[in-house]
């Protein structure tokens, strides 16, 4: 067998093929991020009672209660629901083109890549005097998402080239080389801009949803929303190249033009996300694995909609925990973010069957 071409993500082939979410799973995860989305609302620095909730939800916004709910907390929240389901999706698709159990956007450095793109489109924007991170105009936010999306959609092509030509364990490298290039270019760009730009740089490379405000979500929004409806409608070309591109020709499946719709999907999911909240660590991953450990299942008309719930409550549990009234430190949320991801990513490590198919 060629060393690219593994037959499907760890473990997915012999998952069982469920045609269906289990019932109790698609009733939990909509009342988890429920209760989720609760608890962040009424949790912060300034904590709300339920009763000023309900003041907040419904007097005027220029209340104290409603300044704090409609210009503060409900932007950050309703970023962290469609961010986290778009990186889980994104993480979803890239462990199905690429047949690899560790493939998400942060491992294989196209979160590295956006976030390069973005610093060359601020870079560039302050060359004519306008700054891209600190205007938020229409125009603007289109500028951002298109260096995020350049930056994304270039390692995408680079993978997509040398994935069924290495094994990968050596995709895997390559992309964290590819992330540490961009990283050390970033940096390098840095050094030429203003001490203004580098600490918006700085607390944009944290990673966060609480910069994300209406604005924004008016772009990240329909963006996400067609990557979004792209990975479901591509559910069945996606089973099939968990199988491998020889069994999906067989089938009568344009490979070739299922690839690139796959590629096109993962990238209005990635670069967005990544242009205004950050590079994201771990969601990706995680969703995806947990989603499979719950179901059993392998059919992405199964994953896709509880890849999304699942991305989506982890971001927001994620945002919870760093937006803790904590007195002494501040914590990011890919600190959060890494607590889970790294051991996950250990066991998925120390298992014979990934280490047996990591090998190739």
């Amino acid at each position: 067998m060629p060393p690219g071409s593994l037959p499907a993500v760890s473990r997915v082939t012999s998952l069982a093929p469920v045609s269906q979410a289990p019932r109790w799973l698609s009733l939990a995860l909509p009342a988890t991020l429920i209760a989720l989305l609760a608890v962040s609302l009424t949790t912060g620095p300034a904590q709300l009672g339920w009763r000023d909730l309900a003041t907040g939800l419904t007097a005027a916004p220029e209340s104290p209660a409603g300044v704090i709910l409609w210009n503060l907390r409900l932007p950050r929240i309703v970023a962290a629901v469609i961010c986290g389901a778009a990186i889980g999706l994104a993480g979803l698709l890239m462990q199905t083109l690429f047949r690899n159990p560790l493939a998400d956007p942060w491992a294989l450095g196209v979160t590295a890549g956006a976030q390069l793109g973005v610093a060359m489109a601020a870079a560039g924007s302050a060359v004519v005097g306008m700054d891209l991170l600190a205007h938020l105009g229409v125009m603007s936010q289109l500028g951002v998402i298109g260096g995020a999306a350049a930056g994304c959609a270039a390692v995408m092509t680079v993978l997509a080239v040398v994935s069924r030509r290495v094994t990968p364990v050596t995709l895997l490298v390559l992309g964290l080389m590819i992330g540490y290039l961009s990283q050390g270019l970033v940096s390098l760009i840095l050094h030429f801009t203003t001490r203004t730009q580098g600490r918006v740089f700085d607390a944009w490379n944290d990673g966060t949803f609480a910069n994300v405000t209406w604005t924004h979500l008016r772009v990240l929004g329909p963006v996400i929303a067609a990557g979004a409806l792209g990975t479901l409608w591509l559910r069945k070309p996606l089973d099939a190249l968990l199988l491998g591109d020889n069994y999906a020709a067989s089938l009568g499946m344009p490979v070739s033009r299922m690839r690139r719709a796959a590629l096109a999907a993962t990238l209005l999911l990635a670069a967005p996300v990544t242009a205004y909240c950050g590079p994201i660590a771990f969601l990706g991953l995680i969703a995806p694995h947990l989603t499979r450990a719950l179901t059993r299942a392998a059919s992405h008309l199964v994953t896709v909609p509880l890849v999304a719930l699942v991305g989506a409550c982890l971001a927001v549990a994620s945002d919870l925990v760093v937006n803790l009234p904590w007195e002494r430190h501040f914590l990011h949320l890919n600190a959060v973010n890494g607590l889970v991801g790294a051991p996950l990513v250990i066991w998925l490590l120390l298992r014979h069957r990934a280490l047996r198919q990591l090998e190739g």
